[in-house]
Parts: structure tokens; C-alpha cells; sequence
């Protein structure tokens, strides 16, 4: 049996060989690949964007990552699909004097290292990657705003209930969403197995708890002054800083980190207010009047993280996929998300391993049902 995707108006029924839960990089990536392959799919994506934790926020000229921002030498997948896609990196800026800023709130200057040396940075921003791959997708076959809120599994496949009515008929899943998330948010019926749904919910979502703040100037006024932008704090708000400088306009900015936990950082006045102080007892006066200051809190983006992912990340988590997620339903749902990634997971390189991962298990399967079908 090979369906071909029958797509009409929203509230009513849809059917594909595959559906995809969410459109960030993994998903995107996966479904070029089934494309690719012309294996039928669909993907749907909660948001009203592509990207998942990929933002670029764009002020002037300038393009600024708020979510992951750096990519690193040995992960060929992502240095292929930018080639691919004709965009160019650019080395991140560490070159000057470290900063460093003690419990007191004392400056000093050359302690420390630069952490971020060797990495790269996306010209025109990561969201260059989801632009790409989302454009080489037929309409009719990504839909934004839509949210899958039941699944059930029965002899004949999947049938997926959306927040529209719209009810979708699949041979298989495929969650590019985190697994946290996947078990939080969408009904399972029949319950997935006890020791699978722990497994999801016992699966870290990188980067989740974060809050990340950018002061845009009009030039980085910090190099002329010997300072790399690096700066290590343990007085805060913002414990981590980095040179955020777009490659290809005349604006400088400013990165970091917030280190204050999630529900002590909802005063979002006192919260700026403090990091402007902060960036002014590092890199001095001109620091106070920024273009403009970003702060996308990650931790309360409802389709990034769950209240489990508040707690702080000590450590990178060991990710992968667990044996009790493997065959769930049969077969029919296949993690394709990077939390699930062997080698990169967490990372975009880990994202776009587990869409490879999944690709192939999908396209295996496609190719089975056809000649299952023509038998």
C-alpha cells in the first residue's frame, strides 16, 4: 500500500506516508530528504515560523542569532548543507583582552580564555539554513500553526488529531520535536509502554532552560579599545558574554548568557536594567545605550520547553536513543529530533544527524510498503 498525499481544507481528512511533528532544523532537513527520496510526507510545524530554536533576529543591517549561534570544524553535515545552500561562514571574534567580573562585581582584565576560538558563525545568521531548506518544500506539503494534540495507532497506521480538526491518516510519525516536549504535549492512544514514556520525559531538552540576552551598537567600540568581547561572570546577571558581530555590516554586538534561574528573571524591566548595568562595568560607558537589547527567554517558549527543562543543565546530557523508544507502535514513530542524536547530540550537527537517521529508516519503509503493495 502506497498512499499518494490527498490534501484538503483544513477540518477535514488528509492522508501521507509520512507526518512530521515540527519544523525546526531536524524536521526541515528530513523532509528534504524524503523528497528527495519521493517518499510522500507532510510537515507540520506548531509555530508560526520554521526554525524551532533557530532565531535570527534582524536590527539594521545586522542579523543575530538568539538561539544556537555557532557551529565547529568536524561536523560535515551542516558544512555540507552550507555549501549547499551557497551561504558562507565566518570565524567568531576573539581576538583582545578577556574580561572577567568577580562576585562583587569587580572587572578584571586578562583572565581567563576564549572560550568560543575556533567556531563558526553563519553570515546573514543560522536562519539562513531554515530559509533554505524551507523554500525548496512544495506548499501544499509544511503547514505552520498547526499542532498535533492526539495520535492514534492502529493496524492500518496512524491517525494524528490537529488543534484545526483536521484529522491526518499516516503510515508512520516522525517526532522532530524534543521528547520531553512530545510527551507533554501530545495524547498517545493506546499509552505508549511506561518505561518509553520515562525515557521521553527523562530526556533533557538542550538548551531549553536558557535566556539569552544581545545589546546591538552601532560599532564594536570594544575592539578599538583592545577587549575581544569574552567576558566570564560571576556576579550576573549574564555569566557568559561573547562577541556577537555580524561579518557583512558595520554594527557591533554584544551576547550572553543569563545565569539568573527561570522564575527569578520574569521582572523583564529589572532584568535589562541589570544587564546594562552589568555591560557597563565590563566594557565601560558606551555600553550603556545600546541600538537595541534582545532577550529571548527560552525557558517560556511553550513549544521549546516544558517545566522540567527549568532546571538548570550542569553538564552536557548524554543523549541518543534509548532502547525504549526504539519500535514504539510497531515501528511507526521514529524520533528524528538532536536530542536523539548519537554522535552531535544537542547540537545543529545533531539535528541533522538524526534526520539522516530517520531518513533512512522512513525511505527503507517507504520502499517496503511499495513492494508490499505491488505483490
Amino acid at each position: 500500500m502506497n498512499w499518494t498525499c490527498d490534501r484538503r481544507q483544513k477540518g477535514s481528512e488528509v492522508k501521507t506516508d509520512v507526518l512530521i511533528i515540527g519544523g525546526g532544523l531536524a524536521g526541515l532537513a528530513l523532509a528534504d530528504a524524503l523528497q528527495r527520496a519521493g517518499t510522500d510526507f507532510l510537515l507540520l510545524e506548531a509555530r508560526d515560523r520554521f526554525g524551532g530554536r533557530i532565531k535570527t533576529e534582524v536590527v539594521g543591517e545586522g542579523y543575530y542569532d538568539m538561539g544556537p549561534a555557532w557551529f565547529w570544524p568536524g561536523q560535515p553535515r551542516i558544512a555540507h548543507l552550507i555549501n549547499r545552500l551557497g551561504l558562507r561562514r565566518f570565524d567568531q571574534h576573539y581576538e583582545g583582552i578577556l574580561s572577567f567580573e568577580d562576585e562583587s562585581g569587580r572587572v578584571e582584565r586578562g583572565r581567563g580564555y576564549a572560550s568560543m576560538q575556533g567556531s563558526w558563525r553563519l553570515d546573514g545568521g543560522l536562519q539562513q539554513l531554515i530559509t533554505g531548506l524551507a523554500a525548496m518544500l512544495p506548499e501544499h506539503r509544511k503547514r505552520l500553526n498547526t499542532k498535533v494534540m492526539r495520535l492514534e495507532h492502529s493496524a492500518n497506521g496512524v491517525t494524528a488529531m490537529l488543534n484545526d480538526g483536521t484529522e491526518v491518516y499516516a503510515h508512520r510519525i516522525a517526532l522532530a520535536i524534543p521528547p520531553r516536549l512530545a510527551a507533554q504535549s501530545i495524547e498517545f492512544a493506546p499509552a505508549l509502554k511506561t518505561e518509553a514514556m520515562q525515557a521521553m520525559s527523562a530526556t533533557p531538552t538542550w538548551m531549553a532552560g536558557q535566556a539569552k540576552a544581545l545589546a546591538v551598537y552601532e560599532k564594536p567600540f570594544w575592539r578599538a579599545e583592545g577587549l575581544s568581547g569574552d567576558a566570564m561572570s560571576r556576579h550576573g546577571p549574564i555569566v557568559e558574554i561573547h562577541d556577537a558581530s555580524p561579518a557583512s555590516s558595520p554594527g557591533g554586538a554584544l551576547f550572553g548568557f543569563i545565569g539568573v534561574p527561570p522564575d527569578q528573571r520574569q521582572n523583564k524591566e529589572a532584568l535589562r536594567a541589570h544587564i546594562l548595568a552589568q555591560l557597563v562595568r565590563l566594557f565601560g560607558p558606551a555600553a550603556a545605550e545600546p541600538i537595541e537589547l534582545l532577550v529571548k527567554d527560552w525557558a517560556f517558549d511553550p513549544h521549546t520547553a516544558t517545566q522540567q527543562d527549568r532546571q538548570p543543565l550542569f553538564s552536557h546530557p548524554s543523549y541518543g536513543l534509548p532502547s525504549s523508544l526504539q519500535n514504539l507502535w510497531d515501528g511507526q514513530i521514529v524520533f528524528a529530533g538532536t536530542e536523539v542524536a548519537s554522535q552531535f547530540g544537542g547540537y545543529l550537527e545533531g539535528a541533522l544527524e538524526a534526520a539522516e537517521a530517520a531518513a533512512s529508516t522512513l525511505n527503507s519503509n517507504h520502499f517496503q510498503l511499495v513492494d508490499s503493495a505491488r505483490r
